[in-house]
């Protein structure tokens, strides 16, 4: 097989492949074995028709998608490693040759991984973060508890607040016609959490239970549903129970109740200790992140948009697992938020960008200091996935080795020595 690189602009370029006459011949031949068992031929069984006959009724050129389809993941590959390249994306394939008798020649159009110019990443300053508790931290954090602990209270009577539980009765109308997905019974609302349009909840404060109201709102322009963006809509809404949180009293019973300990004075000391081990994790956190973009801001890169939405299309499935496990699906988020996903997706793409970017300024360092992976790496980081997943070692090999991800794991190995290593090269200003 030949293959040529040929750079045609930033980090875009074209593989010139050409694979010999032998190895198409034997991709056809096995395009045939394929074919001949799903055709039907009047006069033979299905996958004993000769290949003079089959060729002489579908032509040889119907055999020639599947010899291509068998040739070119094998075939791409091996040019990509002749040339030395990364690829970021899914290639652009042009066909330029194939026939019987003939080579494969085909031209792949990839983007591929930038070059980093790494700038300073070693005895970069940040200034030491303040780790110390203060009694307003302690005080948000029992504030915080009560809310966690406090029993939802059925009113009788009154009107509603900002924080009650509303239980309503809604349904859409759009100039006089009731609208799809604008109609809900016996829909638990908290007022005040912005899960509804804008202007509806606060349009709620104020009802008594068995009381309906007409409910003004204007859907945003940026609404995924096209018929509603930007228009504004009637809800029918009637109040049918109203909850509210009772507060406990911070007291020794609390502490009880919420902890191990007898007092409120034992569980305030216990609070302002683990509140500082949190902020002390938060402080190096930090630490290192200031670190990383240091880093990363005196490098010199050109990141491909491709993989900026590669990114994207990971924080976007990332998110959607999150909301998930909250009982929500990304349609229903798009609903209530008034977002699209053309807009989350653009909200996003600056993290995306930043992460990717990071990411590959400390590929570069640890190609630079020579941070390789070893074995025992692996193995470790595979030990401690077996803990977390309640999984074996050789079961996550496995799974890894067969999905293609070791490459992965090796890379997010490669990159913590990276982030180890700057971080171990720093100072505090």
């Amino acid at each position: 097989m030949k293959a040529n690189w040929e750079k045609i602009e930033k980090n875009v370029g074209v593989l010139d492949v050409e694979i010999d006459e032998q190895k198409v011949a034997a991709a056809l031949d096995k395009a045939f074995r394929k074919v001949v068992a799903k055709v039907n031929v009047p006069g033979f069984r299905k996958g004993k028709v000769p290949r003079k006959i089959f060729e002489a009724r579908f032509g040889v050129e119907s055999l020639y998608q599947d010899a291509i389809d068998i040739l070119l993941p094998e075939a791409y590959s091996e040019a990509v490693d002749q040339a030395g390249i990364e690829p970021v994306s899914r290639p652009e394939v042009d066909v330029e040759q194939f026939g019987r008798g003939q080579s494969f020649k085909f031209k792949a159009k990839v983007t591929v991984k930038p070059e980093v110019k790494l700038g300073e990443y070693k005895g970069i300053e940040v200034p030491a973060a303040d780790t110390e508790v203060t009694d307003e931290e302690i005080g948000k954090e029992l504030e915080r508890l009560q809310q966690r602990h406090a029993e939802l209270v059925v009113v009788d009577e009154g009107p509603a607040q900002m924080g009650d539980v509303a239980v309503i009765d809604f349904e859409g109308f759009l100039d006089g016609e009731a609208f799809e997905g604008g109609k809900g019974e016996n829909y638990s609302l908290e007022l005040g959490s912005g899960s509804f349009i804008p202007g509806f909840e606060e349009q709620v404060v104020g009802l008594n239970i068995a009381e309906e109201k007409d409910i003004n709102v204007t859907f945003p322009e940026s609404y995924q549903a096209e018929e509603l963006a930007g228009k504004a809509v009637v809800f029918k809404v009637k109040l049918n129970e109203l909850k509210r949180k009772n507060l406990p009293a911070l007291d020794d019973e609390f502490a009880k109740d919420v902890s191990e300990f007898d007092t409120l004075e034992e569980y305030k000391q216990d609070l302002a200790a683990k509140l500082k081990e949190r902020k002390e994790k938060e402080a190096e956190s930090a630490r290192e992140n200031a670190i990383i973009d240091k880093a990363s801001e005196s490098a010199e890169v050109e990141v491909p948009e491709i993989m900026v939405q590669n990114e994207v299309d990971q924080m976007l499935k990332e998110f959607e697992n999150r909301i998930r496990m909250q009982g929500l699906s990304l349609d229903l988020y798009y609903q209530f938020s008034g977002q699209s996903e053309e807009q989350l997706r653009e909200q996003m793409n600056g993290d995306a960008s930043k992460r990717v970017r990071n990411n590959l300024v400390l590929e570069a360092i640890a190609k630079a200091e020579n941070l390789d992976v070893t074995e025992a790496d692996v193995e470790e980081e595979l030990s401690n996935l077996s803990k977390a997943y309640n999984r074996s070692v050789e079961e996550l090999r496995a799974i890894f080795s067969s999905n293609g991800y070791m490459d992965t794991l090796n890379s997010d190995i490669r990159i913590r020595k990276a982030v180890q290593f700057i971080v171990e090269n720093s100072k505090t200003a």
